[in-house]
């Protein structure tokens, strides 16, 4: 008789362990870590550039050596470039879900300095720059469609070109051109 009366207490407490480990599971997969972007030196690389234009350069040059990792898987790496950024590594899917997230997050730089200060002429000279690179990567990008094997190669494929293009858009939309490289560092006058 005893035993019946604990069988609900039994069965409530059973389906809570359940619904808890239930909930928690997409929690758990959702905090799984995701690959990082950059090298641990591009990082401090990164942190260190606080001029909007010279940051810029930085994801740039990042960019760019994921894209000398792609097309030339042979080419080695200089010690020099080694030292100062780190060795870049990966397969094939996870380098052009770099050069993505590098590009994302370069233009969010770009977008968080507008919202601090637009009038800067730095915005327009990392703009500048950041699109002129992006019309030197699609050339290298493009041609990957052919040989990318895989589903989820061909999505990071297609999301680093449209990522690429949004910045060649981007700077057509604001008139951006090669005048906007000439541009010092904001102080044009003593209200800047």
């Amino acid at each position: 008789m005893k035993a019946m009366k604990h069988e609900p207490r039994r069965r409530a407490r059973g389906l809570l362990i359940f619904f808890a480990l239930f909930i928690s599971l997409p929690a758990q997969a959702a905090a799984a870590p995701q690959r990082e972007h950059l090298t641990p030196e591009e990082i401090e690389l990164v942190r260190d550039t606080q001029e909007l234009d010279k940051r810029t350069a930085v994801f740039v040059k990042a960019v760019e050596r994921r894209l000398l990792a792609l097309t030339d898987p042979s080419a080695k790496q200089l010690k020099d470039d080694l030292e100062k950024w780190g060795e870049v590594k990966g397969t094939r899917t996870q380098l052009l879900s770099d050069v993505s997230r590098i590009l994302d997050e370069a233009v969010v730089n770009i977008d968080d300095a507008a919202t601090h200060n637009q009038k800067s002429p730095l915005l327009r000279k990392a703009l500048y720059k950041l699109s002129e690179a992006s019309k030197r990567f699609l050339p290298h990008l493009l041609p990957l469609r052919a040989s990318a094997p895989s589903e989820p190669e061909r999505e990071s494929l297609e999301q680093a070109i449209e990522k690429a293009q949004e910045v060649i858009d981007a700077a057509k939309t604001h008139a951006i051109d090669e005048n906007d490289a000439k541009e010092k560092s904001g102080k044009k006058g003593k209200d800047q």
